[in-house]
């Protein structure tokens, strides 16, 4: 799989958790420990950033579920 189908699939998952939470991305940076913007977060769910595992573990307690959920391919 190539990186960027990989990072896709990982932005895709985020906003699919994240719309089922009933979220918006401002909503979902609220919830966030640590800071990190709107548009970082549009990045992240397009694909066209490659975030940290922190921030991706970030993401995860925000979203209330296991980091493994963000990344199931």
């Amino acid at each position: 799989m190539k990186k960027e189908e990989l990072l896709k699939l990982i932005g895709n998952n985020i906003k699919v958790l994240r719309t089922e939470k009933g979220l918006s991305q401002v909503d979902l940076v609220g919830k966030i420990e640590g800071q990190i913007d709107t548009t970082n977060i549009s990045r992240i769910e397009a694909g066209r950033t490659n975030p940290t595992v922190h921030t991706l573990y970030r993401i995860a307690v925000a979203l209330d579920v296991e980091l493994k959920d963000l990344v199931n391919l």
